[in-house]
């Protein structure tokens, strides 16, 4: 009969070290807090903040705790994410394909941003129910009859707070619709061609793009904290459209603006603020601004740009180069877009960015000059992102296939980041904490101030260090080395008579062999 130790090493390498690997996580997982056996399970303390994260099975799943939040998450299928202090939760399916967000008695779920349900209660304790189909469908429940609406485009539907209007109502579009934001009612036949506007204080019609007017006069009306507002009045007018238009804007105000224009020919703004100028649009353009106080030159604007003042100073030839500052703020670009700087200085925030090809390469950094506390962000499209938080945290990844083109969409950072991040590094100013982690863990290293912890293989290797002394474990067996201690100071107190003094074993020396 074979032994069993026999029987293990007929089978296969693959299998043998498969076998080994499950063993010795299972053994962790009893007898260990927190386990290390790097792509295949992980244990361990954030970095950047209190917690701890547990990452498994290279880049399919981990969860990470915090006081503030708890997410879940098998990348990229589903992440779910858990704000304890706000009693927020999102969860994200194959994201951006479904999303689910609930904000205390408020919830949201969307497939595509085409079919979505949402629902909660408002300020006014009303509930409502909302289910889209866009752009086909829109449908709204309430507990107050006076907020139902059902939608069906383009034959009929009646809409309130959608598509940036108080109410809709359509009959088969664009044959009919009428339209009201504020007090300010458009009823349009066969849009755009032709419409009658009508309001507080407000008349106006068109027949586009033959003629069209509108007068609205000066009124005052209340506002939502009940006091009376001034509201300008203007006149606006058109003909055979765009060869003349014409506008009169801010009337009974200190700044009365009148616009006309007959493009491509001229366009003429006037204003006691401001003037401006272009002859054969847009090819020759003067403007002078009092207020800003500025002058400017286009031969055509904005290709050629010469402005001069105190509130702008600019030369441009596009896209070869230009140079444009204020006392706040200054901008230039070279071969554009090859390279972009933006800079602005308005106490207390200090902002500086530099692109390279828009999104190829960025640098962003921000300080707030009062409590000297600064932010920076550098992205290197697709290779990495590195950022700096005002906390003092620092955290480096590579590769960053979308994180540069959505610098702050946390979305992706939960949801695909850790797929491809074969790299992470992160560090703690504040603490002096820092972690670096390659391939899932594959291998993984932790320091502080005091201590350093290395894995690697799955944790086969493993090193760690502290004030106790260092340990090296090979295949989860530890070999200790102790820390020499350094000798103490020989004792001013005298020995007792007849008894010898005991020598420190760290002053033993091995005698040279004495030659014959």
């Amino acid at each position: 009969m074979k032994n069993g130790y026999s029987s293990i090493f007929q089978q296969p390498a693959w299998f043998v070290f498969l076998q080994l690997i499950i063993g010795l996580s299972n053994a962790q997982l009893v007898a260990a807090q927190h386990v290390t056996a790097g792509p295949l399970w992980q244990d361990f303390k954030l970095t950047l903040e209190s917690g701890t994260r547990t990452e498994g099975f290279g880049p399919l799943y981990y969860q990470t705790d915090t006081s503030q939040h708890s997410i879940v998450g098998f990348p990229p299928f589903y992440t779910r994410t858990i704000n304890l202090e706000l009693e927020y939760q999102e969860t994200d399916i194959l994201y951006p394909l479904l999303t689910h967000d609930r904000f205390g008695g408020e919830h949201r779920i969307q497939l595509l941003q085409v079919l979505s349900y949402s629902g909660g209660r408002d300020q006014a304790e009303t509930d409502k129910k909302r289910f889209t189909i866009f752009p086909i469908y829109f449908q709204q429940r309430s507990t107050n009859a006076e907020y139902n609406y059902t939608a069906v485009f383009p034959f009929y539907g009646h809409l309130k707070n959608r598509v940036l209007r108080d109410e809709v109502t359509f009959a088969m579009f664009p044959l009919y619709s009428k339209t009201r934001k504020r007090d300010i009612v458009t009823r349009n036949y066969v849009y755009p061609f032709f419409h009658l506007r009508e309001g507080n204080s407000l008349r106006g019609w068109q027949f586009w793009p033959v003629a069209g007017k509108e007068v609205r006069l000066e009124h005052t009306r209340t506002n939502g904290f009940g006091d009376d507002v001034h509201v300008p009045g203007q006149r606006e007018s058109f003909a055979m459209w765009p060869f003349y238009l014409h506008s009169e804007t801010d009337l009974g105000t200190t700044n009365p603006i009148v616009q006309t224009a007959s493009l491509p020919l001229f366009s003429m703004y006037r204003s006691p603020n401001r003037d401006s100028t272009t002859i054969v649009w847009p090819f020759f353009n003067y403007a002078d601004d009092r207020e800003k106080k500025y002058r400017e030159w286009g031969f055509p604007w904005p290709l050629w740009v010469i402005a001069r003042g105190e509130g702008k100073h600019m030369n441009r030839v596009w896209p070869f180069f230009s140079q444009a500052s204020n006392a706040t703020q200054r901008s230039e670009f070279y071969a554009w877009p090859l390279l972009k700087m933006n800079w602005a200085n308005a106490e207390p925030l200090e902002h500086k960015r530099t692109r390279i090809f828009f999104f190829l390469y960025s640098d962003l950094f921000e300080k707030n000059t009062l409590t000297g506390q600064s932010r920076q962000r550098k992205d290197l499209w697709p290779l990495f992102t590195w950022k700096k938080t005002l906390e003092g945290g620092e955290r480096l990844q590579i590769l960053a296939p979308f994180e540069p083109l959505l610098p702050n969409n946390k979305s992706i950072e939960r949801d695909w980041s850790h797929v491809w991040s074969i790299w992470r590094s992160e560090k703690n100013l504040e603490t002096g904490h820092a972690s670096q982690s390659f391939l899932w863990n594959l291998w993984r290293r932790e320091t502080s101030p005091d201590s350093e912890k290395s894995s690697l293989l799955f944790g086969l290797i493993q090193y760690q260090s502290g004030p106790d002394g260092r340990v090296w474990k090979w295949f989860h067996f530890p070999r200790r080395k102790p820390v020499v201690e350094a000798p103490e100071p020989e004792s001013t107190v005298k020995p007792i008579i007849g008894v010898a003094p005991i020598r420190d074993v760290t002053q033993w020396q091995m005698k040279p062999k004495e030659e014959n």
